[in-house]
This record gives C-alpha cells, sequence and structure tokens, in this order.
C-alpha cells in the first residue's frame, strides 16, 4: 500500500495473459529514454546536443542546478538516483584531456559542492562519481563530456531495478532541481558556508 495520491501497483492477474502475483508499476515516460528520445544524431557541438542547448534555456526549464564560469551544474533527466547531477563544461568536448585548465578545476570544485549541496539535502550515504568517456564505456551523450554525481543510499539497488528495469523515484525532477538550487545558493537555510561554486 502507497500512500493517497501516489501511483498505485495494479494487480497482475488484472492484466492479459497467465495470471500472476507480479504488481505492475508502469513507467511509460522511460521509453523516451529507451527509444533515444533528444539523443544527438552526430557528434557535432550546437542545438542538436543537449548539453549545447541547455544552457540556452531557463534553469527551471533545461533543469539547471547551478551555472559557473566554465561549466554548470544540471539534473540528469534520466537519473539513476534522485539528485543524480552532471556537470558539464560549457564547451562541446568528449575527452577530459581536451579540457583546458579553467575547465577542469571548476569541474572539481562544482563536483565538491556538488557533494555538499546533495548531503545537505537528501543525506546520502555515500556517492558514485565518474566521467564515461565513450560510448563503449557507457557515455549516453559521448560527444559532451559531463562528469556523473550519483547520490547513493543503502538499499537503493532493490529488486525493482534489478528485476524489472525499473526505478522508482520519490520527486519530480522539477521539485528536486528547485530543492538543490535553492540549497546551493544557501536560501534554503540548509547550507551557511557562503561557498557558490
Amino acid at each position: 500500500m502507497t500512500a493517497p495520491g501516489l501511483p498505485q501497483p495494479e494487480p497482475g492477474a488484472d492484466h492479459p495473459g497467465v495470471p500472476d502475483a507480479f504488481g505492475r508499476l508502469w513507467t511509460p515516460h522511460r521509453m523516451a529514454y529507451i527509444d533515444g528520445e533528444g539523443k544527438p544524431t552526430d557528434d557535432a557541438p550546437g542545438q542538436g546536443c543537449p548539453f549545447c542547448r541547455a544552457p540556452g534555456r531557463p534553469d527551471e526549464e533545461a533543469l539547471i542546478v547551478h551555472r559557473g564560469e566554465a561549466a554548470y551544474v544540471v539534473l540528469n533527466l534520466y537519473p539513476y538516483n534522485p539528485g543524480h547531477l552532471l556537470i558539464c563544461p560549457y564547451r562541446h568536448v568528449s575527452d577530459p584531456t581536451e579540457l583546458d585548465d579553467s575547465e577542469h578545476e571548476e569541474i572539481s570544485r562544482l563536483t565538491t559542492r556538488s557533494l555538499q549541496v546533495v548531503r545537505a539535502v537528501s543525506a546520502p550515504h555515500g556517492f558514485n562519481l565518474g566521467m564515461n568517456v565513450g560510448a563503449v564505456a557507457g557515455a549516453g551523450i559521448a560527444a559532451h563530456l559531463h562528469q556523473h554525481v550519483v547520490p547513493r543510499w543503502g538499499g537503493d539497488a532493490n529488486f525493482l531495478a534489478i528485476v524489472a528495469r525499473t526505478k522508482a523515484l520519490p520527486q519530480v525532477l522539477g521539485e528536486t532541481r528547485r530543492l538543490l538550487a535553492e540549497a546551493w545558493t544557501g536560501t534554503a537555510g540548509i547550507l551557511d558556508d557562503g561557498a557558490d561554486g
């Protein structure tokens, strides 16, 4: 039983086919990711690349949490966990060796600040940090480098993700973005160190 107003699993016996004891939690929004919606058709910079396009849109629409001088922080549109952030250089490069010193330094600072902000907002038990360089390494958008900051909690890799290839996210992305952006700037009163990233 879930709380009123939240999606309710549907009993498997109510669907065609052989009845079983499994509930069904429908996640049709994931089809956009599976179908590659919005994924670049080539490696070129510009409006075809979502990481080049995002800085030209309003923060709320693009899910941008913070804008720096050489890089910005954005929520992953298809998060592994709630609060999954991506740190992207504004410049369209595909490999860390192509970053200049200011981009390297700012991505490092933004990574540190991301850990502080997500800890303050969500109290995760740990993080996965990393870059997937090249499609063969798992980069969904290999042409525009991005650093992943993935909050982790004990038990977050539960049966649902493993068996059903479905992730239950308890909060809509816009609300997560708002909470993180407010904590980043200090307007939420969570962080009071004065750092702005």
